[in-house]
């Protein structure tokens, strides 16, 4: 007696039926589907039915699970998941002001000229009056002096009205980017950077003030969509200090098993292929293929990356480090570029000013 893979395989064997027959043949063992329809088959094995039999050809097989195999992931949206936590946020804030009268604040420092830059600040800006932030912006000039960037940090150090302090990054190059962060003082750390709460999030038992907003986000999304981390396997692709190395901090507090694919890591692939969850931020367009994948793998895509497209009015489009195509193939669960980590890592800002707001007036 031959036994049956799965419901779905002995529905495809009852589809196939052929009345006129009385056996069941599996036409050779160069069919690569025979496993996929049976948990153990021996081959040219003849199964007798007491009524009718079935002619089971590997055709008819592959035509079933290549039509299975086109069902796209379920996407990950994280715009709708951001606009959930940003009412649930601005909810909380009114609730502290009726209460406390207090509402929060959030500096944003940006230095020099860059157009993304600035497209990032104003959004942030947004975001904030959005959910009742309020937001205070100082905007320096390409040239301005490191002392000049650093009496501003100073000054929002000791407002009360500010609640959490972000330096817009990259700085201009004659700036010292980690004295800049160091002087955040780190109550005010709703970034995240600090040496202090990132050494927080790597030590067990300890937790940090605030954890960095794109790792937090990555993880938010998991947690919303119902995605299990402990006990499971995860890769991260990149091992920056703001995405890479706090993800792989905080997917190790939720007991994942946790390997840094990075730059000089050998076949890769063959490290991905082996993950339940693949978070990449490698800054690589398209890096990532379908066949890198486990399937049923769940990928959260943190790459955002310009590539040429004449098609385009802006002349290139935005894609992630992950092959989306090919992927949403494979993988159970994955997220779009753009609409995925990046709404999540605005709110996450806000979640943070949030969180400091309170932690400052004692507000539960």
């Amino acid at each position: 007696m031959v036994a049956v893979a799965s419901s779905s395989a002995a529905a495809l064997l009852s589809s196939v039926a052929d009345g006129g027959s009385r056996k069941i043949f599996v036409a050779s063992d160069r069919c690569p589907l025979q496993k996929a329809a049976f948990s153990t088959l021996r081959m040219n094995k003849i199964i007798k039915f007491n009524a009718q039999a079935v002619t089971f050809f590997c055709s008819s097989a592959a035509s079933s699970v290549s039509n299975a195999a086109e069902v796209s992931a379920k996407v990950i949206n994280g715009k709708a998941t951001a606009k959930q936590i940003r009412e649930e946020i601005a909810a909380e804030i009114a609730r502290m002001k009726d209460s406390i009268g207090v509402t929060p604040g959030l500096a944003v420092i940006l230095a020099g000229n860059r157009k993304d830059s600035a497209t990032y600040v104003r959004n942030k800006k947004k975001a904030c009056e959005s959910v009742g932030i309020k937001s205070y912006e100082v905007h320096l000039s390409e040239d301005a002096s490191e002392q000049e960037l650093l009496k501003h940090i100073s000054e929002f150090n000791e407002d009360p009205s500010v609640n959490g302090i972000l330096v817009q990054l990259p700085l201009p190059p004659h700036i010292n980017e980690e004295k800049v962060l160091n002087t955040v003082s780190i109550d005010k750390d709703v970034d995240g950077f600090n040496p202090l709460n990132i050494g927080c999030l790597a030590m067990r038992d300890r937790e940090p003030l605030f954890v960095p907003c794109t790792p937090k986000g990555c993880i938010e999304l998991l947690h919303r969509y119902g995605v299990e981390i402990k006990g499971k396997r995860a890769v991260v692709i990149g091992r920056s200090n703001i995405v890479g190395l706090p993800v792989a901090l905080l997917l190790q507090r939720e007991d994942a098993t946790v390997t840094i694919v990075h730059s000089r890591t050998v076949s890769p692939d063959q490290i991905t292929k082996q993950a339940d969850i693949v978070i990449s931020a490698a800054g690589k367009a398209n890096m990532v293929k379908g066949s890198w994948l486990k399937p049923g793998s769940v990928v959260i895509d943190v790459g955002i990356n310009p590539i040429e497209d004449a098609s385009s009015p802006r002349g290139y489009q935005l894609v992630g480090d992950v092959c989306y195509d090919e992927a949403s193939k494979i993988a159970s669960a994955i997220t779009p570029v753009p609409g995925g980590v990046g709404p999540m890592t605005i709110a996450m800002l806000l979640s943070n000013t949030l969180a400091a707001a309170k932690r400052q007036h004692h507000f539960e």
